[in-house]
């Protein structure tokens, strides 16, 4: 078979880094304060962060062109709604709230603790908010029913009265009285009924709820951050309250960032070090953590300037960046270890760049093309992620070619006259006769290998090479290895098959947020109904015609027929009921419109359920389906909607929890294109730069292989796929290459010629290096485990998952898959 080699790019691409490195070294001085300069210069777009921070939960972790948001403009602008007469039921948004849920372990439906309730209602709504200099109460901000502020339904029943609760039979969950039905649904949690009745027993818990109208933000605003301050403060021995507002998730999410702050500081101390006192690397070490700094300052800095906004998810960037940042530096610091210590600093510096550049840039382009594919996704978290990570990524990758092979060459300026590491002052390289132990240790240094003039092995490097290769290359090690991954790729498999869809809102608060206890609760005693969806029928339609109606009639029988409706509510079944009850005609256009205009004078909430044209004719009509929680809500929502697509009217179903549910309908399909995409893009970098074909593709295979593990191991874990989790995945798409793709180069550059001898090699080389980049990126996001947001902790389940397994492919299987190909080898 002919040789086939593709190093027609790698090879003129390494004479080209070689020349680089000599330049730098010559010119050290350019390069350090260079790059100083620019990150300096880019830097100044951090005084725009503020005016950049773009946090609104909806805008970045919903769908961009989710079918949810065109349905709410539909609905927007067809059914407007009306200020004067306030309903829950046909809000096209969340609404604007505070609301509160009391809780008893035994029935709350008792005088005491009703009277419990009726005072917390009372300190509400008596609450004095300051604002402009003027005071104002709930009453003046309140959402209006003709004339009078929202009330809750349980406490107009026993007309704010503790004491009538024993007076009164209340029935679940609808409850009549006084010619109005009350959804106690809504009201009343955890609730027991008599047997075979639908009378109440107990409950225990009671939901109220306080809307305010949307006019003034700034006011409403004020007031609902006097209710978290009052209801927090507020304590009962009946009792216990849990609260929220329709602004605290929002609240509660920009304080994420402000937690991980003093760990980002803990994790950028991260410089390393050898015992030789003149070799030692520490101050590389110490610019390789500083480069990565100027990176994210460079790449943060120059997006903050083009006006691109900033999320706060892109907080877990530089954690990223690290990483990276150190792996790069390991690997140049082994390649600059393995130069002959005689040769001048530009020389070193040249075949430090010949060795450690290739891998490098093979690496950054796959990472950073990796995320650049990310950019594609629906969610602007992810978009706003990608496009910083990328671009500090591409700064990170210029500032190790430029500024750390710059403090790499006065460092080796500083090892050529033999001088110490800290004093900068000359020291012997041999110890003295009679000299004190703590002189040997402390002014000793510079030794080297004299007959390969090079710097002494490190002891792990020795240890791969004597030891770990021979020993992974056994025969019986390899069987041992293939069993063991048939194992990881196993357990990795069945993990993909029970991975959950889905952010959890309740997830981008922190741990210790009062939001935890209120969405517990609500789970546990309010879980049985689901939404109130809204079904629009958008086109002109004949209700007093009865093929029309009976056509109407066959597609509410069919959303009844789901297993999680309930039931249906709508303006045109009552006024049927209205018509029948009166013995009225309304079989023709006429009559119709005439019996409709006198049910909408007695029933004025209705007519936001219609749209009437100029000649009053109905435009669009809308009635509502009330759900059961007895299904994932993103099968309830597919449901509804196949089934209205399903219906001969034209049909459009919509509730405000659609605009986050349309996430689980693309963030899997996105997730598995963007995966194939990145790795058929990694596989073609790879082609291109690595110069053997196949080891190209045990690099793509490596990739694919971590990223089934870390979504398979991620689902087990207890992390679902999300838009937090898929930023995370478009991430590791990037760092499951660096490993495989540094020991396949090393296989493949390597010159022996035996498949086994060169795993050796490549491990010998490569192992340690690998080893420590990997080690310092975990020790770097390991302090975001204990993070107080789900956010972070993520972050690190994730980096955690990519590392370890990165690492084993990159230390146990892919240099026991290479060896397989040993006849390729000698061919070549």
């Amino acid at each position: 078979m002919a040789r086939f080699r593709t190093d027609c790019i790698e090879r003129p691409l390494r004479t080209c880094f070689a020349m680089m490195g000599h330049f730098i070294g010559s010119h050290p001085w350019w390069f350090l304060i260079g790059p100083l300069i620019l990150s300096a210069f880019l830097g100044s777009g951090f005084y725009l962060l503020q005016d950049r921070m773009s946090n609104d939960i909806e805008e970045q972790f919903t769908p961009v062109d989710g079918p949810a948001k065109m349905e709410r403009k539909y609905i927007q602008e067809t059914f407007p709604g009306d200020e004067t007469v306030f309903s829950r039921l046909r809000l096209s948004t969340d609404g604007n709230y505070a609301t509160l849920i009391a809780t008893s372990d035994r029935n709350i439906l008792t005088v005491e603790s009703l009277q419990a309730i009726l005072d917390v209602d009372f300190k509400v709504r008596s609450m004095v908010v300051h604002f402009d200099n003027q005071s104002f109460e709930y009453v003046d901000v309140c959402a209006e029913v003709m004339g009078s502020c929202t009330s809750n339904d349980i406490l107009d029943i026993i007309e704010y009265n503790a004491n009538n609760i024993d007076t009164v039979n209340l029935t679940f969950p609808w409850h009549d009285s006084n010619l109005r039905r009350f959804p106690f649904y809504l009201s009343l949690g955890s609730v027991r009924m008599y047997e075979e009745s639908s009378v109440l027993e107990s409950a225990e818990a009671v939901q109220l709820h306080y809307y305010l109208r949307e006019d003034n933000k700034t006011k409403t605003d004020l007031w609902l951050e006097s209710f978290l301050i009052l209801i927090s403060n507020t304590s009962s021995t009946s009792i216990q309250v849990s609260y929220s507002t329709s602004m605290s998730m929002q609240w509660e999410f920009e304080k994420s960032p402000a937690s991980v702050i003093h760990i980002f500081s803990i994790t950028y101390a991260n410089p390393v070090s050898q015992l030789d006192n003149v070799r030692t690397k520490v101050w590389v070490a110490s610019c390789g953590v500083l480069s990565t700094g100027l990176a994210v300052l460079s790449g943060f800095g120059a997006l903050l300037l083009l006006d691109q906004p900033f999320v706060m998810t892109v907080a877990s960037c530089p954690f990223m960046i690290l990483g990276i940042g150190l792996d790069d530096m390991f690997i140049m610091i082994s390649c600059w270890q393995r130069t002959l210590v005689l040769d001048s600093v530009p020389d070193r510096l040249a075949e430090t760049y010949k060795e450690a550049a290739v891998s490098i840039t093979i690496t950054t382009m796959t990472d950073a093309l990796a995320l650049f594919m990310g950019y594609n996704s629906p969610f602007g978290s992810v978009r706003s992620f990608c496009l910083y990570a990328g671009i500090s990524i591409c700064f990170c990758y210029l500032y190790s070619v430029t500024f750390l092979g710059a403090c790499m060459a006065l460092n080796g300026q500083r090892e050529a006259e033999n001088k110490h590491w800290f004093t900068c002052a000359k020291i012997p390289e041999d110890v003295a006769p009679r000299t004190s132990k703590a002189f040997s240790i402390c002014c000793v240094g510079g030794s080297y290998d004299r007959i390969t003039e090079k710097e002494e092995t490190e002891p792990m490097s020795y240890i791969f090479r004597r030891f770990y290769g021979p020993f992974l290359t056994h025969k019986v090690v390899k069987a041992c290895v293939f069993v063991i991954y048939a194992g990881y790729l196993a357990v990795s498999i069945y993990g993909c098959f029970a991975l959950e869809e889905g952010l959890d809102i309740k997830n981008l608060a922190l741990d210790d947020s009062y939001l935890i206890d209120y969405y517990t609760d609500q789970r546990q005693h309010f879980s049985e109904y689901g939404c109130s969806v809204m079904a629009a029928v958008t086109q002109p339609f004949s209700y007093w015609d009865e093929d029309e109606w009976e056509r109407l009639s066959s597609c509410i029988s069919d959303f009844e027929s789901l297993n999680f409706v309930n039931g249906t509510f709508a303006w045109f079944l009552s006024f049927e009921q209205y018509a029948n009850a009166n013995n009225l005609n309304a079989s023709s256009p006429e009559t119709f419109q005439t019996h409709l205009s006198h049910f909408l004078e007695l029933n004025a909430m209705f007519k936001q359920d219609i749209n009437l044209n100029s000649d009053n004719e109905i435009e669009a009509s809308c009635f509502y389906i009330q759900t059961l929680d007895k299904t994932r809500v993103n099968e309830m929502m597919s449901g509804l909607r196949r089934t209205a697509e399903e219906c001969p009217v034209e049909l459009l179903v919509y509730h405000p929890a659609f605009i986050y549910f349309d996430q689980y309908t693309v963030v899997m399909d996105n997730a598995i294109q963007t995966i194939l995409v990145a790795v058929i893009v990694m596989l073609v970098v790879s082609l291109l730069l690595i110069p053997d074909p196949l080891c190209s593709v045990w690099v793509a295979f490596a990739i694919c292989s971590v990223i089934v593990g870390v979504t398979g191991f991620m689902a087990l874990w207890g992390v679902n796929l999300d838009s937090i989790s898929m930023i995370n995945l478009v991430m590791c798409i990037g760092f499951s290459v660096d490993f495989s793709a540094h020991i396949s180069y090393a296989f493949v550059t390597s010159p022996k010629s035996d498949a086994n001898e060169k795993a050796t090699d490549a491990l010998a080389h490569l192992g340690y290096p690998i080893l420590q980049g990997a080690l310092s990126t975990i020790l770097g996001v390991v302090v975001l485990s204990m993070s107080g947001s789900y956010i972070f902790r993520t972050f690190f389940k994730i980096v955690f998952l990519v590392i370890t397994f990165g690492l084993l492919h990159g230390l146990v299987f892919i240099p026991v898959f290479l060896t397989l190909c040993g006849a390729c080898w000698k061919r070549c």
